[in-house]
């Protein structure tokens, strides 16, 4: 059974996000900032975020531990639209072009409850083309778990040969392909639409 919809992550596919533009403005030295990360696990701290953590819980933990930073990890959560930087290039027209065909849109992402409400009122009037969309940290799921793939097409009404899923991250494509959904590895939008083409969507 061909594709019938196409399922979307946001980060850097649908919207550019860029963590080190927040970060660099709090801590300008490379050197300091790297440590930093690298000895708090930040990324895997704000992925505990995405997995539906509360900011102020977590945020008050990480700060006994980096008390010298207690200022940046408060600030992630009111300066976290920051990180993100706009429209990945072209990819918002791709999404017009299948809207306008009819084709059902979805979205797959990995973000935090608290983050994502702001960033979905902001940008309701393009969100409001897709039918439904699972957030990691409303479901306490990550991708690339296939639990989280499981509960979407069971959400979407979809088959997984029905989803066609795209992502700009191997690990979350290849755990869409195992659970049976054609994936493709977004790098950019030129790929995809080419990609959609063939699939018959666009």
């Amino acid at each position: 059974m061909p594709a019938r919809a196409v399922v979307f992550d946001v980060g850097n596919v649908l919207y550019g996000w860029d963590p080190d533009s927040f970060l660099v403005r709090q801590i300008a030295d490379d050197e300091e900032r790297l440590r930093f990360i690298e000895d708090a696990d930040f990324f895997g701290w704000h992925a505990d975020l995405d997995k539906g953590r509360p900011h102020a819980e977590a945020a008050v933990e990480l700060s006994e531990k980096f008390p010298a930073y207690a200022e940046l990890i408060s600030r992630w959560a009111s300066h976290f639209g920051e990180t993100i930087t706009g429209p990945v290039p072209e990819t918002h027209a791709i999404v017009e072009e299948l809207d306008a065909r009819g084709v059902p849109l979805f979205a797959i992402t990995n973000f935090s409850h608290e983050f994502w409400q702001p960033f979905y009122e902001a940008e309701r009037a393009f969100f409001s083309r897709f039918r439904d969309i699972v957030v990691s940290g409303d479901v306490r799921l990550l991708k690339p778990d296939p639990a989280i793939y499981y509960l979407a097409l069971d959400r979407f009404g979809l088959r997984p040969e029905e989803a066609f899923f795209t992502d700009d991250r191997q690990i979350n494509v290849d755990a869409a392909a195992a659970v049976g959904m054609p994936a493709h590895l977004f790098t950019d939008a030129g790929t995809l639409r080419s990609r959609l083409v063939a699939e018959g969507l666009l």
